[in-house]
């Protein structure tokens, strides 16, 4: 059975007024239980829980570190295009925004992991729009095994593809794959995705089974926090990985938090989800899941990400540029989005010491992958 299947089980309105209708006493319930459930985490992410924020942020540290100890990973995204077929509303490079485009050839990809190197950089994240002809598997089958040989961990975070498609980079050397549902309300998210292959709702809700079938080795989830109503986007999400853990569950998970940023075209959130609100949201998700990867973007601010590495964050992002060439080859073109953290990896690495916890650049390599 594919999620979808699964997730038609359920109504968007039907869950959004259960979240929204739960309790104090819900919320200590959950606190209080030593193996929480679906509805616990919507209890965790209501308006009821935020009075219990500060006791969550606690158990959130004391989960987190049972787990993953006192370290942090660090990352780095690589934009090797920002060419795509989509219309997004919410998106610096929709089709329908008239910027210059840029695909980076062979030479200046290799020109941007020298930089990324020099930074200490042994995770990368390479990223692209989406556009199957010019960024499509002849492309990656191109840049991968180049790419394969500076870094011990790549993260991929481009269309959805097919499972055999995915069984390929499995093989070119692909450990992770990142796709953002956007929000799980089906009628809105025909709303912000008009046009191109991503308007096809259910193909993209189903990626992360045919990368569970493909053994890709993790698997990214998410939700653009502020397009919906984010409590009901992220109650879908955890529903979501719930899921792909009992079916896939030789595979790890991680979370993501991208807040709606500013970009070419503009676009305001539906909801605003402030920062004790994300805070609430991170710890809900330690507490519902402690082996989950969470992971936190230059997208926020300084201050907000100096404060929640304790609080449950095990992988942060660090000297970002999110545009094609933004490292060494055209640091002036235009980027996906606004990033708020603007510190240099070496700055980022002396906070997270300064907070008592270790800097990672490598966690894993691709020899202890079991087989």
């Amino acid at each position: 059975m594919l999620f979808t299947k699964y997730f038609n089980r359920y109504q968007w309105d039907k869950e959004q007024t259960s979240i929204y209708a739960k309790t104090a006493e819900d919320v200590i319930r959950a606190l209080n239980s030593n193996s929480r459930t679906w509805e616990d985490f919507k209890a965790l992410i209501s308006p009821a829980a935020f009075p219990f924020l500060e006791q969550m942020a606690q158990l959130s540290q004391r989960e987190t570190q049972k787990r993953f100890g006192k370290t942090i990973q660090l990352y780095a995204p690589l934009y090797l295009s920002n060419e795509c077929q989509n219309i997004c509303t919410y998106c610096g490079f929709s089709l329908d925004n008239k910027i210059p485009r840029k695909t980076l050839t062979a030479l200046e990809m290799l020109q941007e992991i020298a930089v990324l190197k020099e930074m200490g950089y042994e995770h990368v994240l390479l990223v692209t729009g989406e556009a199957q002809q010019l960024v499509g598997m002849d492309y990656f089958k191109q840049m991968l095994p180049l790419i394969k040989k500076h870094f011990a961990h790549i993260a991929l975070e481009v269309q959805p593809l097919d499972e055999e498609d995915y069984v390929t980079l499995h093989h070119l050397g692909v450990n992770t794959v990142l796709v953002y549902q956007e929000t799980y309300h089906r009628e809105d998210y025909k709303l912000h995705h008009p046009k191109g292959k991503k308007s096809n709702f259910n193909y993209r809700l189903e990626t992360p089974d045919r990368l569970g079938r493909a053994g890709i080795h993790k698997i990214g989830l998410g939700a653009l926090l502020g397009l919906d109503d984010w409590r009901t986007d992220s109650a879908f999400t955890a529903l979501h990985l719930q899921y792909l853990e009992k079916q896939y569950w030789q595979s790890r998970f991680s979370i993501s938090f991208p807040r709606l940023r500013p970009h070419a075209g503009g676009l305001e959130p539906k909801t605003v989800i402030n920062d004790a609100e994300l805070v609430q949201l991170i710890c809900a998700w330690r507490l519902f899941n402690g082996e989950v990867e969470l992971s936190m973007s230059t997208r926020e601010s300084e201050t907000f990400r100096d404060h929640i590495i304790k609080l449950g964050i095990t992988s942060i992002s660090a000297g970002s540029k999110t545009n094609p060439g933004g490292y060494a080859v055209a640091p002036q073109s235009l980027e996906q989005f606004e990033i708020d953290d603007s510190r240099s990896p070496a700055e980022i690495a002396a906070v997270i010491q300064k907070a008592g916890y270790e800097p990672v650049w490598k966690d894993w390599d691709p020899s202890l992958q079991t087989i």
